[in-house]
């Protein structure tokens, strides 16, 4: 595939025109939306909104990776088998408590701004990495490692070399899933003071702006879909790089 026919970046090249064009479409939206005063977000370029929102996500998702993949391993260990049960039920919980919920405990403690939402971006990643990397590393066959072993492998060569390879695209699957939802719930931290693509669609809800809302909205739901590809062209190549070896 050439890359001018290349879907992903093409929505790349959207995504960044939208960016750099949104300000100055106030004759669209003043057709669309007669009766709004302000029918352009203009408090913050779109550009720094995106800059920040981005960070966020890649910040918790990082975290959430972290835990999420070395809680797995570890509880897939003979010496942590018995506390898989504990991580799951933690995990479970950090996915259900809605992240508003988060947000208002957070806040009083560590004040406004991206800290509160990075505890709760985190918090809510974290569940689908564990699960894939759970459900990866069960996937295994048992005759890879019955080899391994037969070779003299440590169980952290096995780990290494046979089961996070063979696990890797479940694993990516999980990390994929995780990321995309918190594309959209960091809209919400725009609530504590976070800059973020949400907080045109916070304003445009108290100020009962359309406009601002449509605004963020898409720019929210473009970056999912972009960031949704990329993980799907990540997926192609390790599969690619699998069937060479």
């Amino acid at each position: 595939m050439s890359r001018a026919r290349d879907p992903l970046l093409w929505l790349v090249v959207l995504f960044a025109a939208l960016l750099l064009v949104m300000p100055y479409s106030a004759p669209l939206f003043s057709t669309l939306f007669p009766d709004l005063p302000r029918p352009v977000y203009q408090q913050e370029s779109f550009l720094s909104l995106a800059l920040a929102h981005f960070w966020l996500v890649g910040v918790s998702s990082l975290f959430a990776v972290v835990l999420g993949v070395g809680a797995g391993i570890a509880v897939t260990r003979p010496a942590g088998a018995e506390f898989r049960p504990l991580v799951e039920t933690l995990a479970a919980i950090g996915q259900t408590f809605p992240p508003v919920a988060v947000l208002a405990i957070a806040v009083p403690v560590m004040g406004f701004g991206q800290q509160p939402a990075i505890i709760a971006l985190i918090l809510y990643g974290v569940l689908p990495i564990l699960q894939a990397t759970l459900a990866g590393i069960g996937a295994v066959p048992a005759a890879a490692i019955s080899v391994a072993e037969g070779m003299g492998m440590s169980g952290w060569q096995r780990l290494r070399n046979i089961e996070l390879p063979l696990a890797a695209p479940v694993m990516l699957a999980g990390v994929r899933t995780s990321v995309i939802v918190n594309i959209g719930t960091a809209a919400i931290a725009s609530t504590v003071g976070a800059s973020t693509l949400g907080t045109p669609i916070i304003i445009g809800l108290s100020g009962f702006n359309t406009a601002y809302i449509i605004q963020g909205a898409v720019l929210v739901a473009l970056a999912a879909i972009v960031v949704d590809r990329a993980f799907e062209r990540l997926a192609q190549r390790l599969s690619r790089h699998r069937r060479e070896q």
